[in-house]
């Protein structure tokens, strides 16, 4: 018998509903929910009337190793995540090398066992030429394939169309794509670049990244996965007009076709360009407070099905650069739920909608194994929120390693006080463990 925890006096956040009752953890899961147990050798923890969701799941970060370790590293980044409540993620392919080869992809996990604080797992990265390498991959064990169908950081731009049909026809994975049409913005681009030169002002970005050139590619993408009967997970979703291409009339296990919004597309909008210039600079861009709108209006009617972070750090004097040279993303995994968790309290969204989006939407998504639901029999990852304490962030509570956030300055009225990643206490009061009990994710396919 393992080590047992029990939560006691907690509200739990779980399948559409909110329960007073304890939970009892056993080793790595949760082996009892109901009221009143009792547990005579269980290490108590009072929740004191705090809510308790399923552990994040963050289906889309860059953590930057191997290669880019100067921004972050699987170690920085996942330790940041789980004092976020992120309790699992899942990487990204444009690390240097690439992962675009099975033996770079069993490196990176060889990485996380040794360093990673939350559950990892990491995407293969299509290109223009590893079509039989993709062939070879095991679906229990990686959770989807990326195509960039726009370029972004590390260029591993897919611009072959017989190519990406070929890989739509040719895996049953779920395919996840980031969507800008490469000819729009090299155009656009041009056009700023022959007024500005390298100097363009940062409110030109949303123009330059364009509705025009995210529509394109999407509509495209959308089109050849009916086409194929490929399961296509668009990315970072960013535009209102998008959002029309998505349906809600058929559960989400049932859709072949699905999306993911960011929390900076929920939270900003180009009328904030002028205050945090180019540290709200994204692939795609933050857009209008229409476009921001309309998202919202879709995360809600079930037409966007996950929220994410799309966490990319650069350092700051990477980011404080001339618009052309400043490159595009932002450091998130520790602020994604307190921002969220603000929506709660700004009335547009409630909570079980919340763990929705973030917990079970992304365990059903991709058939992740026994995470991403406080249930019996499952792993006990799991987060205890205070939804009145409030704080600010800092740059001395900022634990990413490029050491700044988008919301430096923001308050928060919730505040994250333990979270539990496979029944281990990583993160209480301010303090990450430094033993960890991290683990490779496995996915329910046949």
């Amino acid at each position: 018998m393992g080590q047992q925890t029990l939560i006691k006096n907690a509200k739990v956040v779980n399948e559409g509903q909110i329960l007073e009752v304890d939970v009892l953890i056993e080793g790595e899961r949760i082996v009892k929910i109901e009221t009143g147990i009792s547990a005579l050798n269980a290490n108590v923890i009072d929740a004191k009337g705090n809510y308790l969701l399923p552990g994040i799941i963050d289906d889309q970060v860059h953590f930057r190793e191997p290669g880019l370790t100067h921004k972050a590293n699987i170690a920085t980044e996942s330790r940041a995540a789980v004092a976020g409540g992120v309790t699992t993620f899942m990487e990204q392919p444009n690390t240097n090398p690439q992962t675009t080869t099975i033996e770079k992809l069993e490196e990176k996990f060889s990485i996380a066992a040794n360093s990673s604080y939350a559950n990892y797992s990491f995407m293969f990265g299509g290109t223009n030429d590893n079509l039989e390498e993709l062939k070879k991959l095991d679906n229990k064990s990686c959770p989807a394939v990326k195509l960039f169908l726009g370029s972004s950081t590390g260029n591993m731009l897919v611009d072959n169309e017989q190519v990406i049909e070929t890989i739509f026809s040719n895996t049953d994975m779920v395919i996840c794509t980031h969507c800008e049409d490469e000819a729009t913005i090299k155009r656009n681009l041009e056009h700023y670049t022959g007024i500005y030169g390298d100097d363009i002002p940062i409110k030109y970005h949303p123009i330059i990244r364009s509705e025009e050139a995210c529509y394109l590619s999407s509509s495209k993408a959308i089109a050849l996965a009916k086409k194929t009967g490929a399961r296509l997970h668009i990315f970072h979703l960013s535009t209102g007009k998008e959002t029309h291409q998505f349906v809600n009339d058929i559960p989400l296990e049932e859709k072949k076709i699905t999306a993911e919004v960011c929390v900076h597309h929920l939270w900003f909008s180009d009328a904030d360009y002028e205050e945090k210039g180019t540290l709200i600079k994204w692939n795609p861009a933050v857009k209008t407070a229409e476009d921001r709108d309309e998202l919202w209006k879709a995360l809600l009617d079930d037409r966007i099905d996950v929220i994410a972070t799309d966490h990319a750090p650069h350092t700051l004097e990477e980011k404080q650069n001339v618009y052309t040279k400043a490159p595009s993303g932002g450091p998130l995994v520790q602020h994604v739920l307190p921002a969220m968790l603000e929506n709660y309290h700004r009335g547009k969204i409630g909570l079980t909608k919340i763990v929705e989006k973030m917990c079970h939407n992304p365990a059903k998504l991709f058939q992740i194994k026994d995470r991403g639901f406080v249930r019996e029999g499952y792993y006990a990852d799991l987060v205890l929120v205070d939804l009145n304490d409030e704080w600010k962030v800092t740059r001395e509570n900022i634990l990413y390693k490029c050491g700044w956030s988008p919301f430096e300055g923001t308050a928060f009225k919730s505040k994250i006080t333990h979270t539990f990643v496979n029944g281990y206490l990583a993160y209480k009061e301010g303090q990450v463990s430094e033993n960890r009990n991290a683990k490779r994710l496995t996915f329910n396919r046949d």
